[in-house]
């Protein structure tokens, strides 16, 4: 028998949680914000049903046939996405949220940053947002280079 290669293999888990938020960046008039975000940037807020699916990837374990075990990943999961964010106000009740605006896109590098501090290095490979039926943020810890 020949050595097999290692095989790569991409595991992905969802979760969903409700959330309240408010469109508003500190650096726009209040003019300003109702022009750039519309009826999202209403001074009350409002709410959505987010679904996140987490992607890691990596080498299929000989042993256990897995990329990672589901169990660990759904505990990092709700550790990372759930405690923080479920049935919170983002801008008030996420400190992370006080100095970002809270769309979308920063919701999924929140859960990008928590996630990393958590999962083996190197294994987290994208985090997808879903916040409505229609808008969808897909993540993965890209960054651009201040010039």
């Amino acid at each position: 028998m020949s050595p097999r290669s290692a095989r790569l293999a991409r595991l992905s888990r969802s979760v969903t949680f409700s959330a309240c938020h408010r469109l508003h960046s500190k650096s726009l008039s209040d003019e300003e914000n109702l022009k750039l975000f519309g009826k999202c940037n209403n001074p009350n807020g409002h709410g959505h049903n987010y679904k996140v699916v987490v992607t890691v990837r990596g080498e299929i374990d000989p042993v256990s046939g897995m990329v990672m075990n589901l169990t660990d990943l759904k505990e990092f999961m709700q550790e990372a996405i759930m405690e923080p964010l479920d049935h919170k106000n983002l801008d008030q009740d996420v400190p992370y949220f006080s100095e970002v605006v809270s769309t979308t896109e920063n919701v999924a590098v929140f859960i990008w940053d928590n996630l990393q501090r958590l999962l083996p290095q190197g294994i987290l490979y994208k985090v997808q947002v879903q916040e409505t039926e229609q808008n969808v943020v897909v993540y993965k810890g890209e960054e651009t280079i201040v010039k």
